[in-house]
């Protein structure tokens, strides 16, 4: 029985209720449909394409798919102090950790490529401790450990992929440095606004480096249809219904379900490439994935301490 003076927690409403399932429905979409690129960067390749190509098609498609969702909602572009840092994220950051993540999938496999990327999280934990001055607490010391046994018994098995390993280290290293910078940028304008400046100035960049390189057009129908499947499938569906679902849901719980971003790269190409990951390496993904469950659970409890 209930003290009179006292005040029970209310259980959320119907609509409350439906409103967080439909957020972590479209937190789930986009980690599936991220979880795509490594497939799609595949056929892409297979139709003669280059990495620096694809990324160029990807920004700069992606942008103008955007920039038409900013009209809709009626936004402006950002102006003013974070215009530069934006223009920074897209231009050197974004385009860096895609051109690793993509070159890495000429050296390794999808499955081990998409594992591995997923040390980003112990990363950012390790700078917002060394540059942020933040406190490492045991839970998260835990969870570095895991990490890096993790890493071990997923290399391990593969060390004859060793380019395509330390590329895929630097897509973790170079988002993990996107992320911190991002943290402070994004306080300033909206999910939206800050991707469309982000992919265009990317787009750009690419694309001046596509000039320089030369470009490798798709030479296949085939090729084509991969790069739609980038834009549409693996870029802006998920970025648009992340940001959707993270409203619903909080960063903590979507940072979560995004964890099942590895595993479908991990699915897809067993189905789609028969591609084989060692036990190890299984099983090391599985220690870089929890590590990565408990960095959001110390995350939790700081924000409710």
């Amino acid at each position: 029985m209930t003290p009179s003076n006292a005040h029970p927690i209310p259980s959320p409403t119907y609509p409350d209720l439906l409103q967080r399932i439909l957020g972590i429905f479209l937190v789930a979409v986009s980690a599936a449909a991220f979880g795509t690129l490594a497939i799609f960067g595949r056929y892409a390749y297979a139709a003669e394409m280059d990495a620096i190509t694809i990324l160029f098609l990807r920004f700069s498609l992606s942008a103008l798919v955007l920039l038409a969702i900013l009209r809709l909602r009626r936004e402006s572009l950002p102006r003013g102090r974070p215009l530069l840092p934006l223009i920074g994220m897209g231009a050197i950051g974004y385009v860096g950790q895609a051109f690793c993540y993509l070159a890495a999938l000429n050296y390794a496999s999808s499955g081990l490529v998409a594992l591995l990327l997923y040390l980003y999280p112990a990363f950012v934990t390790v700078l917002s401790v060394v540059v942020l001055h933040e406190r490492m607490t045991r839970l998260k010391l835990l969870a570095l450990l895991l990490a890096l046994i993790g890493s071990g018994l997923t290399i391990g098995p593969a060390g004859g992929q060793l380019l395509g390993i330390l590329l895929a280290l630097g897509a973790a290293g170079i988002y993990s440095i996107y992320i911190i910078v991002g943290a402070q940028v994004m306080k300033q304008v909206s999910a939206v606004q800050s991707s469309t400046v982000i992919m265009a100035s990317a787009g750009v960049m690419a694309g001046v480096l596509m000039a320089i390189n030369g470009p490798h057009w798709p030479a296949t129908v085939a090729g084509w249809w991969a790069v739609a499947g980038i834009v549409i499938v693996a870029t802006v569906l998920p970025a648009v219904t992340f940001f959707i679902g993270l409203r619903r849901v909080g960063p903590t719980t979507a940072a979560m379900i995004s964890t099942l971003e590895p595993v479908v790269t991990v699915l897809l190409a067993a189905w789609l490439e028969a591609e084989r990951l060692q036990p190890l390496t299984l099983i090391g993904g599985g220690l870089i994935l929890g590590a990565v469950l408990l960095l959001t659970q110390s995350e939790l409890r700081r924000k409710v301490g």
